[in-house]
């Protein structure tokens, strides 16, 4: 099963669901599709579209899933790489009115150019993504979480150091 996040912007991104709908349609994409919409409208009987779900829910088809197609949301982006998901991402465009600006793109390029997932432009790069995604071997996702907080307990223990030999 593919997993297909559209995040929960208030603004559509039907470009890239009708994109998936057509490659379901001409066979691109052979297995079933979850679409997780958010505020895009859109009915399919190919295609399975829920509008909104739980984090539990999401969790479900993202840990199940075999590849995430997704917008530039860092977040959705993070949470499958936390599972090792194969990823390929398509950012919202504010010339499409469907964000108010770019930035999808610049993370999109950026997790890209580190080889963490496949990134497109534009929606019409996915076909060739989906293509390459079989033999994609993504890098593994290290969390600067871990670097910051071993920053911090050192800060700490610092200063801990440094108020114990004044008061002691």
């Amino acid at each position: 099963m593919i997993f297909v996040s559209l995040g929960t912007q208030d603004k559509s991104f039907i470009r890239l669901v009708e994109k998936i709908e057509e490659l379901k349609n001409n066979n691109v994409i052979k297995e079933d599709v979850i679409v997780q919409l958010g505020s895009t409208k859109y009915k399919s009987e190919n295609i399975k579209c829920i509008d909104f779900m739980s984090m539990e829910e999401f969790d479900k088809y993202l840990q199940n899933c075999s590849y995430l197609i997704t917008h530039g949301g860092v977040g959705t982006i993070l949470s499958a790489l936390k599972y090792n998901k194969k990823i390929i991402a398509i950012p919202r465009l504010a010339k499409y009115n469907e964000h108010v600006n770019d930035h999808q793109l610049e993370l999109i390029e950026a997790f890209s150019l580190d080889n963490y997932i496949l990134g497109c432009k534009e929606v019409e790069d996915l076909e060739e993504n989906i293509k390459k995604i079989s033999k994609f071997k993504p890098k593994v996702y290290k969390s600067n979480q871990d670097n910051f907080i071993k920053l911090i307990k050192r800060l700490i223990e610092d200063e801990w150091k440094y108020i114990t030999r004044i008061w002691y």
